[in-house]
């Protein structure tokens, strides 16, 4: 019987993770674009297009802020992946934030992912599940939250018992994502032959409201993006230790940026802009729309898979930075107790299945859904996204003799930018202080009280 995994080496040690550590340098550009676009692409473009909409005048600013969000992810990707080579370790952004700023401060950033970025993350999802999967079998006001409760409490049950995701299974995943993307951008090429006009207007004139928010709705069009701080870490396991992690990016957000350019596209030309921000269930319509119930089924389908594996693969990793976390602080044994008969972390996993299900409820009775779990972890998550980029340079000035077998290009002006964007995705979503912002920000304060207590 094995001994439960240990959390990483030092992490406020100046040297770099041992030899023996590492991750091993295995993987081909191409699988590992395939990776970093299955990473990417979620369920996030399915339900964050109407926000975007709502936010804009017209098709070209809604278009140019999708395109603007492929860039900006780029960037912060190639930082991410600087990192990630120098220093390779379990915990991802947990170890880059521990070696520039020190350990308090990265435990700090494990309490953020556990109360709010992972578990509001999944709640989100979880909305995202809901409202599609009420397209379909649909019993009231409360279908979308009560789906969602189930589907997290399912996902719980199925990682306690040992079982994950493996990788060919999230690549197949990825590819039936990919599917039901396609068949809505040739759903809406299908309308436009056709010669069928958009449901609604393109563009809407200013008696229509405030639609100029461009911050606001760039908060959800990053939403979508999102993902690729994850991919990054790929880059201490490519073959090409110099060129292969730049190909693997550039080439996957550039297939992940056309995409949802295209997507975009058809959702404004079939619906309409009004069409698109009022809608709950944009590709569900599209596909309804232009193929029938069977379309607007196997829509209904994708989505919810799509959903349903990013719950699952975040339940998986966030509950291992939580384990990892809790190993670093007193008085928290449960969540530090690792399953060694089923290789889990399983009560860091009921903890986390526990606060989405929380924050459910608490989107519920805001009747805000997923833009309230939006607002919930936006600012938190653009904080410690801040510090990352700028962990670029303070880790280039800390430890400028550390291996780094891929360097960002443009340095220091990459990052610094980086840093500048994600300094203003910050104000952008405190700029109109909502309660799920404010609970988000209150939530993340209470842990950084918590652990000023500790004394370990």
């Amino acid at each position: 019987m094995s001994e439960a995994p240990r959390a990483g080496v030092p992490l406020d040690s100046a040297q770099p993770s041992p030899p023996h550590a590492a991750p091993r340098r295995n993987l081909g550009v191409r699988h590992a674009m395939a990776v970093c676009v299955g990473m990417v692409i979620g369920a996030g473009i399915f339900r964050a297009a109407p926000n975007v909409a709502a936010n804009v005048m017209s098709t070209g600013p809604l278009l140019a802020a999708w395109a603007l969000g492929g860039v900006l992810s780029l960037l912060g990707a190639l930082c991410f992946a600087e990192m990630a080579s120098a220093f390779p370790h379990a915990g991802g952004d947990y170890a880059f934030l521990a070696r520039a700023y020190g350990k308090r401060l990265a435990l700090f950033f494990a309490w953020s992912r556990f109360s709010v970025i992972h578990t509001g993350s999944m709640a989100l999802l979880a909305f995202v599940f809901g409202d599609y999967l009420a397209q379909l079998v649909n019993f009231g006001p409360w279908s979308s939250p009560v789906f969602g409760v189930v589907v997290v409490i399912v996902l719980v049950a199925v990682n306690l018992r040992g079982i994950h995701v493996g990788v060919g299974t999230q690549l197949g995943l990825m590819l039936l994502v990919l599917f039901g993307l396609g068949c809505v951008v040739l759903g809406s090429i299908w309308e436009v032959l056709q010669g069928a006009p958009p449901l609604t207007s393109v563009s809407v004139s200013t008696a229509a409201g405030d639609r100029t928010s461009f911050g606001t709705a760039m908060i959800f069009v990053l939403l979508a993006y999102g993902g690729w701080s994850d991919a990054a870490t790929l880059s201490a396991e490519m073959r090409d230790e110099r060129r292969g992690i730049v190909l693997a990016l550039v080439g996957g957000m550039t297939i992940v940026a056309a995409l949802y350019l295209a997507v975009n596209w058809g959702y404004v030309r079939v619906l309409g802009l009004d069409g698109l921000a009022q809608s709950q269930a944009p590709a569900a319509e599209v596909m309804r729309i232009a193929f029938g119930q069977p379309g607007e089924i196997l829509i209904v389908f994708t989505v919810a898979t799509a959903a349903i594996s990013i719950m699952n693969a975040l339940l998986i990793v966030g509950a291992r930075t939580t384990f990892a976390a809790a190993s670093d602080l007193s008085g928290l044994p449960r969540l530090a107790k690792w399953d060694v008969l089923r290789g889990t972390p399983s009560h860091a996993m009921v903890a986390m299945g526990v606060v989405a299900i929380l924050l459910i409820g608490f989107g519920t009775i805001t009747r805000g859904g997923f833009a309230t779990m939006v607002d919930y972890l936006a600012p938190v998550y653009w904080f410690f996204l801040s510090l990352s980029a700028l962990a670029v340079i303070v880790l280039r000035l800390r430890l400028p003799d550390a291996p780094r077998p891929f360097r960002v290009p443009g340095y220091p002006a990459t990052p610094i930018l980086f840093f500048l964007s994600s300094l203003y995705m910050l104000y952008a979503s405190l700029d109109y202080v909502r309660v799920g912002a404010l609970v988000g920000v209150g939530v993340l304060a209470l842990g950084g009280f918590l652990l000023l207590l500790d004394r370990k």
